[in-house]
């Protein structure tokens, strides 16, 4: 049985994240089934992560095992041919047997769009979080350097129920601008529920006098998810990098 790694790209909008649920539409469940029509067997593809409703990913990746003998070329093309304009597979190439999308991953970075002017973009609607207030790039810069390092998260991340630990190491965490375009560059060992938008809501609250940044380390070291600031909508949020 063949192994393949599989590396696609989606825009959120339409579906409830990745992972396949009972009563709503999900990414997972709307590219099962084109690929079980290209290898022409059931199949169940193993998704890196589960990103949330609304949520997107410039690079995302999923493992499928198979006995079908197509070639990687063809996969491409023929499950392309099949999926809705919002998902398109990237690549696909034959894996380890021990390869997993989720378990074998070391790292993920996810960027987080923010559109900042008095007037919204009619064209990323739904593809960058709109900010009427100025920006103070200096001040987010160093309010997200506190987040960098291996800490607990738990006052950063809304569900940390049947977690065995919400320590997380986040290995840089960047803030660019090209015009009136934010972006902020996240890259860690995980992340838990919301964690990532926790953060940037937080950081917002920092560029509005709302929070210090001398406070968030106090908000970590009290574990309290009340203390930290609100979850940044999801609309801005992207997987961007998956590092194995």
């Amino acid at each position: 049985m063949r192994n393949l790694k599989v590396m696609m790209s989606y825009r959120g909008t339409n579906y409830h994240g990745f992972q396949r649920q009972d009563n709503a539409v999900t990414v997972q469940e709307v590219v099962e089934k084109h690929v079980s029509s290209v290898l022409n067997e059931k199949v169940t593809i193993n998704g890196c992560s589960r990103t949330d409703t609304g949520v997107h990913a410039n690079s995302y990746c999923f493992s499928v095992r198979t006995n079908s003998l197509i070639p990687t070329k063809n996969f491409v093309r023929g499950v392309n041919g099949r999926l809705p304009d919002d998902i398109s597979i990237l690549s696909c190439e034959e894996a380890t047997d021990d390869f997993h999308a989720r378990f074998s991953c070391k790292a993920k970075e996810y960027v987080y769009l923010m559109h900042c002017s008095e007037s919204k973009n009619p064209f990323a609607t739904d593809l960058a979080l709109h900010y009427r207030r100025p920006v103070n790039e200096e001040l987010i810069r160093k309010a997200a350097q506190e987040f960098v390092g291996t800490h607990d998260f738990r006052a950063f991340c809304s569900d940390s129920t049947g977690k065995h630990s919400t320590v997380r190491t986040i290995y840089n965490f960047d803030v660019e601008s090209n015009g009136v375009l934010l972006k902020m560059l996240v890259k860690g060992d995980g992340f838990l529920y919301n964690m990532i938008r926790i953060m940037v809501g937080t950081l917002i609250m920092v560029n509005e006098g709302r929070i210090d940044v001398t406070d968030i380390k106090r908000i970590m070291d009290s574990k309290d998810r009340q203390q930290a600031g609100k979850t940044a909508q999801a609309h801005g949020l992207y997987l961007n990098r998956i590092f194995y």
